[in-house]
């Protein structure tokens, strides 16, 4: 058996980890210093002006502040639940920063509720003018996955150390057995087999889920089966959507979810099975709260010499702590399915609980040390994603050169590719769109399902075109160190050739068809020139509410009928930057159900080898 020293490996994750924190960092500082606040509340970093709401202590104990973005603005921001921030005031367009940060309880539209350390800040915030509010630098992510790496690394002799050689090592990974498969009727034969697959898998399974391929419906007939056998299973991804699509889809199944963590999709059945809610809900909660507020008065009416006051306050406490128990004891009880991000699974509430099964899903977009964090949990792990897709976001060059962006499930696919199911047929694309990037990144072995082979929006129309932009003037321009490239010209192309295609299909048929449209570019201030553009043009204007502008990122996870791409890059040395990484051009042309537009200048496009294969196919077509 070949042998990697996981000790060894996991101390060059933590050094990578180190590198990774020590670059975002510094971005962060340098940031702060060179850029506008406009710059900001473009990038979706800030609100500003803002006015402040009530202020109040939540079902968690924690002080809150609403506050409210005064300015009308369409920007997407970044602000989420658990996000660390910090407040400002402006004079004279220069930044006084307060000397405390906070932490994001609740985000809906352009209403915030802010958790804070103690009382006396809120008084600070209230009233004051010219404030505004910015993400902080996120210490307590990179603290939580060094402490799971330190743990992983000290462990002996456990469940957690098995899995931690199995792992780093070409161990075989233990089966059960079992005589005959569930079946699945409703499901094609790659689902059944994935769904089979994860309940023979004693410590290990991956479900290699290509675009469309039904890797969500898949998850939840493997949970919906676990469950079956286990009580209580943990499920985990990178970002609070990826957790609030599966955690939906199984309350669509009747199966009780405990979300811990807010979601970001704010409707009232999402909200229902959050902790807060529920916790709230709970019949003793009232007894709670008047613990919680007797507790408040006497620590702020205490008289000096009061000798009684550590007495009254113990046991106020100790009864307080006493309910609290009883309501998680419940709470954890009723549910089958515990849901939240990877670093939301080191939340206190979760301190001492033990998992049958972890699920995983986006694990390809997840840093190796993110998902130690909820393993250390579990006695068996179920990935689920498409290494072929986005991968994690890393910022520091030297730690992706040193394997950072490698993720554990990609680790375990390449060394135990027997514990790996491709998910073959795909629901979402007509089928010269699949053909490519099953062709170039599947081994050829994705097809479509014969419903969707087809499908297109005009009658004998071609499903791919790649206008090229090379002899109409278009140019990239860079905007700022950090904001990326535009270009002006091809953004006004990409809308002529959008309007083009409405008037071929027709007005009422696209409204009443309701026949949606992406509009993609890899580059943020491109994107933020897009959506001006589609603000500003009446023409768009009957049918803004079907097209969405944003970036390859911004749209994982997502499909619509029609899909533009602008490629931007258009230069003499055939430079395209981030665009080597072919893993998000996959997810950019992969959105498209029945008609993908890509408009780039193929001259510069087509000196990789990728770009010039994708040109001639769409050529060949």
């Amino acid at each position: 058996m070949s042998y990697t020293n996981p000790i060894l490996e996991l101390e060059k994750q933590k050094r990578l980890l180190q590198l990774e924190y020590e670059a975002e960092r510094e971005a962060f500082r340098q940031q702060t210093e060179a850029q506008g606040i406009g710059r900001k509340i473009k990038r979706g970093e800030a609100w500003y002006p803002l006015q402040t709401g009530k202020a109040y202590y939540n079902s968690l104990n924690q002080y809150c502040i609403e506050v409210h973005q005064q300015k009308e603005d369409e920007t997407e921001h970044n602000f989420e639940y658990g996000k660390p921030v910090c407040f400002f005031t402006l004079a004279d367009g220069k930044p006084s920063y307060l000397p405390f940060t906070a932490i994001v309880s609740y985000v809906d539209g352009d209403r915030m509720v802010i958790a804070l350390n103690n009382e006396s800040h809120a008084a600070e915030l209230l009233g004051k003018e010219n404030l505004g509010v910015q993400l902080s630098f996120d210490e307590t992510s990179y603290r939580t996955m060094t402490a799971a790496l330190n743990r992983v690394i000290r462990g002996k002799g456990t469940r957690l150390t098995y899995l931690r050689d199995l792992f780093y090592t070409d161990m075989p990974a233990q089966r059960y057995r079992f005589d005959t498969p569930v079946r699945l009727p409703w499901l094609n034969p790659t689902q059944e087999k994935a769904v089979n697959e994860v309940l023979l898998a004693k410590d290990v399974a991956i479900v290699h889920g290509p675009p469309g391929t039904g890797k969500t419906t898949t998850l939840v007939e493997a949970v919906f089966e676990c469950l079956r056998k286990e009580n209580q299973v943990l499920i985990c991804a990178q970002s609070n959507m990826a957790v609030d699509w599966i955690s939906e889809k199984l309350v669509d199944r009747g199966v009780p979810v405990l979300r811990i963590g807010n979601p970001t999709r704010v409707n009232d059945k999402m909200l229902s099975f959050t902790y807060e809610r529920q916790f709230e809900s709970h019949p003793d909660y009232e007894q709670l709260w008047a613990m919680r507020k007797a507790m408040r008065e006497l620590r702020a009416n205490r008289k000096r010499g009061d000798r009684s006051f550590h007495q009254k306050m113990d046991r106020l406490r100790s009864r307080a702590t006493e309910i609290e128990m009883r309501i998680n004891q419940q709470l954890f009880g009723d549910a089958r399915v515990i849901a939240c991000t990877l670093v939301g699974s080191a939340n206190r509430i979760l301190e001492g609980q033990k998992f049958g099964t972890l699920f995983i899903d986006e694990a390809a977009q997840a840093l190796e040390a993110a998902c130690w964090i909820p393993i250390q949990k579990a006695s068996r792990v179920v990935f689920a994603g498409d290494h072929c897709q986005l991968p994690p976001t890393v910022k520091s060059n030297e730690a992706l050169k040193g394997g950072l962006g490698v993720t554990l499930m990609e680790r375990i696919a390449k060394q135990k590719p027997e514990v790996v199911t491709l998910l073959k047929v795909q629901y979402r694309m007509n089928h010269e769109i699949m053909k490519f990037s099953s062709d170039w990144f599947y081994g050829g072995k994705v097809e479509s399902a014969p419903e969707v082979s087809h499908r297109s929006v005009l009658d004998f129309d071609i499903p791919m075109l790649w206008i090229d932009t090379a002899d109409m003037a278009c140019h990239e321009e860079f905007v700022g160190e950090s904001y990326g490239r535009i270009n002006k010209t091809e953004a006004k192309l990409t809308l002529a050739a959008l309007q083009l295609y409405f008037d071929k299909t027709g007005k009422e048929r696209i409204l009443s068809e309701r026949i949606d449209v992406g509009i993609i570019s890899p580059y943020r201030a491109q994107v933020q020139y897009l959506r001006q553009l589609v603000r500003k043009e009446p023409y768009f204007k009957p049918y803004r509410h079907l097209i969405s502008v944003n970036t390859v990122d911004g749209f994982q996870g997502q499909e619509r009928d029609i899909v533009l791409i602008s490629l931007v890059r258009a230069n003499d040395e055939g430079q395209i930057g981030f665009l080597r990484d072919l893993r998000r051009m996959n997810v950019a042309i992969t959105r498209a159900r029945m008609k993908l537009i890509i408009l780039g200048d193929a001259p510069t496009m087509t000196r990789h080898p990728f770009y010039k294969k994708l040109y001639e196919y769409i050529d060949n077509l």
